[in-house]
């Protein structure tokens, strides 16, 4: 027997408000009070994977298969649940959104095949409620909306006393420290008001966006709270097709060479570029959080997957074109290849697919979106932002701050184990002529400068993003995640030099810098994470080459994009030079930002 129910409803704001809010289905089922529950991938002898899901309500066991969700973002979306225990055999919700300019109008349907008469009663009571319900969410996100609020759900926790004060005393710590950036009553109405869903894996980039600050104060408040017991954090190793987390570990040695995604049937290797991250939920003596599906998969649980279809052997389907022009990533939810390509807009390329392959075809149809299979077994396409990324806290880019040394010395790799690092950039700094400008003072006088110049240097090098590897002779070795990070440290370094000089009464104090950019291996050396490479050699051989207030800098270095525009306006001399250990000439280029 069928049982369906379609519903409308006003939405009295912009259709991308309105997506947010009925394609987040997580956060949907939270907020309607739906039970968690477990779920199992198994690959099928075809390539696709088929997903098995189960949950006990009121004592009767429900178990169904979740084929993969079908959606265009801002447009509309098709779930399914296929029922193998329980008095249902399929249920269907479909939503459809209405741009209608400054309001939108939403087209629901409901549609349950039930077994019998008990599974008919209880989906003309679900059917029933389902109206209520979605009539209370949107009328609270409009009043989150005029209220300028950034959810569209509101969570119903309410934190115990007991917590409450254990979290106040956590706060007062983390405000003493020099991590806290006055971000910490924030962050702790942060756990304590949001769902669930948001606490599971909390990203201090996507937060530091939400609340307008600065991205490195937020991670540097996250690893503060972690030292103070407010937060827990994890390392989560992403896989790089699916970009979900396939193993865990709480500390940095125990990191896996090699993992397996059954979902994609790949062997992936821990890179700390790209695919390890760390990530954050609140400690369970403040607000202990339960893991578990509310819904597994759809929009709403992978944002930047813009588009999704199932397409059946030798057909061509058609998605409505609601992408704007940016960097796109097509890719199956089955193992096979991948195409990136950015797209300026127009027509968008129509999109074959294969077993294994995928590829860009001519032009679709204006306003449309054409998939075509040309393969003998169903495919699910995807069309995936590439900006995802930007929001994931890479192990390559929190090892790098100088917060992360501080505060987790002991977050190091296994004698032995190596971990590549890609793209980081190094900086060697050197006082000129120090032996004779010691010669002249006494050591007491010697040991000031050389302490004041390091706690210079290390302040100069955290407030760009950076961290201090160690010190070398009277210089440090510092790392960098980007190039123009590193750059802009080391002209404020020559800039901070005259300054430094009147303030210790010196008459003359200079300092060269090295500047390289490569591939590199994080190793435990000295109880402390450090960097080993061919990289690590040229950035300090790159220093020994300039004079007095001089950056020597690295072709390789030079050219990343926003350093060759950094350097238009500071005469950069170029030439090349013969380096010991190094069989070809090296180029390099050099500036004086401090004259």
């Amino acid at each position: 027997m069928r049982i369906s129910r379609q519903y409308q409803f006003e939405f009295g704001h912009p259709v991308d408000r309105l997506w947010a809010l009925v394609s987040d289905t997580p956060r949907w089922g939270e907020a309607t009070g739906l039970p968690r529950y477990r779920a199992r991938e198994e690959l099928q002898p075809d390539g696709t994977v088929k997903v098995t899901a189960e949950v006990d309500v009121a004592g009767v066991r429900l178990a169904w298969e979740e084929p993969p969700v079908d959606w265009m973002a801002g447009r509309w979306f098709e779930q399914q649940r296929l029922f193998v225990r329980g008095p249902f055999q399929r249920m269907t919700t479909r939503a459809r959104l209405e741009d209608l300019g400054e309001h939108s109008r939403l087209h629901l349907e409901l549609v349950f095949d039930c077994d019998g008469l008990i599974g008919s009663l209880l989906a003309r009571r679900a059917v029933a409620n389902y109206e209520g319900q979605v009539r209370e969410l949107l009328h609270t996100a409009s009043e989150l909306i005029e209220a300028e609020q950034p959810d569209l759900f509101v969570s119903r926790y309410q934190p115990p006393a007991s917590a409450l004060q254990r979290a106040a005393q956590m706060v007062e710590a983390i405000a003493d420290s020099p991590y806290a950036h006055g971000l910490a009553p924030r962050l702790l109405d942060y756990i304590n008001t949001q769902q669930e869903v948001d606490l599971w894996s909390m990203r201090p980039i996507a937060i530091a966006r939400r609340w307008k600050a600065s991205a490195r104060r937020v991670i540097e408040l996250f690893l503060q709270s972690v030292r103070s017991g407010l937060l827990e954090s994890r390392w989560d190793i992403l896989c790089p097709r699916c970009r979900i987390s396939r193993a865990q570990v709480t500390n940095m040695s125990d990191l896996p060479n090699g993992v397996h995604c059954d979902a994609c049937n790949i062997d992936f290797e821990s890179d700390f570029a790209s695919n390890v991250e760390l990530s954050f939920s609140p400690s369970p003596s403040i607000r202990p959080v339960e893991y578990g599906y509310f819904c597994r998969s759809g929009p709403g649980v992978t944002p930047h997957i813009k588009g999704q279809c199932r397409v059946l052997p030798g057909s061509t389907r058609s998605l409505p074109l609601a992408l704007r022009p940016g960097q796109y990533r097509l890719r199956t939810l089955e193992a096979g290849d991948e195409v990136d390509f950015d797209w300026e807009g127009g027509r968008f390329p129509s999109i074959e697919v294969s077993a294994e392959h995928i590829s860009i075809g001519d032009d679709s149809p204006a306003d449309e979106i054409s998939l075509t299979n040309r393969g003998e077994v169903p495919r699910t396409v995807v069309i995936e932002e590439r900006s995802w990324m930007n929001e994931v806290l890479t192990a390559a880019r929190v090892t790098t701050m100088q917060a992360f040394r501080d505060l987790f010395s002991e977050q190091v790799l296994r004698p032995g184990d190596d971990v590549s690092i890609r793209n980081i950039s190094f900086m060697f700094t050197d006082l000129v002529d120090s032996s004779a400008l010691f010669s002249n003072m006494g050591d007491a006088e010697a040991y000031h400068l050389v302490r004041e110049h390091f706690a210079m240097l290390g302040e100069i090098v955290r407030d760009h993003q950076g961290s201090v590897v160690k010190t070398v002779g009277d210089g440090i070795h510092a790392a960098f995640l980007t190039p123009d990070d590193a750059l802009h440290a080391a002209i404020a370094v020559q800039r901070a030099m005259p300054g430094f000089n009147r303030r210790l009464g010196l008459e003359r104090c200079a300092v060269r810098i090295g500047l390289h950019s490569g591939s590199s291996i994080s190793v435990m050396l000295n109880d402390r994470l450090d960097y080993y490479g061919e990289a690590v050699n040229l950035a300090a051989r790159l220093e020994g080459l300039g004079e007095a207030g001089e950056i020597t800098m690295s072709a390789a270095f030079t050219g990343d994009p926003a350093v060759a525009n950094l350097l238009e306006t500071y005469a950069p001399r170029k030439r090349e030079v013969t380096l010991k250990g190094f069989l070809d000439p090296v180029s390099i280029t050099q500036i004086s930002p401090g004259t």
